[in-house]
């Protein structure tokens, strides 16, 4: 399947690195930039993270620095706990050589797609601002996107922040209802299937022999995030979010999809909440819910382990 350019928009992040190193090593994916946003770490450690991330795959991928905050609402608090300070969990903080873009992350999307109308899929892994800048900036884009994928949100599975919110919509649910109301082709991968593509330490284990440098920092990096695991489900595991949205685009007939309208629960207790619209005027999502777990993970794997 040849699924052409991308951009991810990204906050990494342990998950984000697993995602984007995966997208760099996929032939079907042309990955003509990475765009940064605030949540799992700040902006400033994201754009550093997203260069050190291109290094690791040899690629001299752009990197546009983007929104520091939300559209509306004050900074959240950040993913620390789940990625460690620097993102990478206990890996000591990298830096590049390359420098980002001097425009901002929105202009450079909006730019992209206008240079390359129909080809280039947004994929965002993180709060979606800079999505819902590119959009006030440019309306039009919405019309000349091959389409938008979105890790985030839940129907039906709650939330992974509070009891009803998906940590990436929770950190900018303005943002969200905006991208979500848009007239562009969305799909929504949510918790509802990534909680459901789940690796364990001897996964991450046996990548450091066949893929030492990629496999290794993964490796690394996830230890991290199993130490969370083990805390919070009695069982060290990670959950492969932002992986499988990715995935998702290149493999669709590994899910189960619906088409419906998302509202999203602006402010108050349940701010970040995803939840079916009654509004038959709102834009229809593809939303995934439901997953071959283990043959997600399979395609994971298997594409660190040999490069491709």
């Amino acid at each position: 399947m040849t699924t052409g350019k991308i951009i991810i928009d990204t906050d990494p992040g342990i998950d984000d690195a697993m995602a984007v190193l995966f997208a760099a090593l996929r032939e079907e994916f042309e990955l003509v930039g990475l765009t940064s946003v605030f949540g799992n770490v700040s902006t400033d450690i994201a754009t550093r993270n997203a260069l050190v991330l291109g290094d690791l795959a040899g690629r001299d991928i752009p990197v546009a620095a983007g929104a520091p905050c939300p559209l509306v609402q004050a900074l959240r608090r950040r993913g620390d706990d789940v990625h460690g300070v620097q993102g990478f969990g206990d890996v000591a903080p990298m830096t590049s050589d390359r420098a980002p873009l001097a425009r901002p992350a929105a202009a450079f999307m909006a730019e992209t797609v206008r240079a390359h109308p129909g080809e280039v899929t947004l994929c965002a892994i993180g709060p979606l601002t800079n999505l819902a800048l590119a959009l006030e900036a440019d309306p039009a884009i919405a019309g000349k996107v091959k389409g938008v994928t979105v890790m985030g949100g839940s129907l039906d599975a709650g939330g992974n922040v509070t009891p009803s919110a998906e940590f990436n919509i929770w950190q900018d649910p303005h943002a969200a209802d905006r991208v979500f109301s848009a007239p562009w082709d969305i799909t929504l991968v949510g918790i509802d299937v990534t909680r459901h593509v789940v690796c364990v330490p001897e996964h991450f284990a046996a990548l450091r022999g066949p893929a030492p440098k990629l496999g290794g920092f993964l490796d690394a990096a996830a230890q991290f995030y199993f130490e969370r695991g083990r805390r919070a489900f009695g069982v060290a595991s990670c959950r492969l979010h932002d992986p499988t949205a990715v995935i998702a685009m290149l493999r669709p007939d590994l899910f189960r999809f619906e088409e419906a309208g998302i509202d999203v629960v602006l402010d108050g207790d349940a701010a970040g909440r995803t939840h079916r619209s009654s509004d038959p005027g709102r834009t229809r999502l593809r939303v995934a819910t439901g997953v071959d777990g283990e043959a997600v993970r399979d395609v994971f794997l298997q594409t660190i382990r040999s490069g491709f």
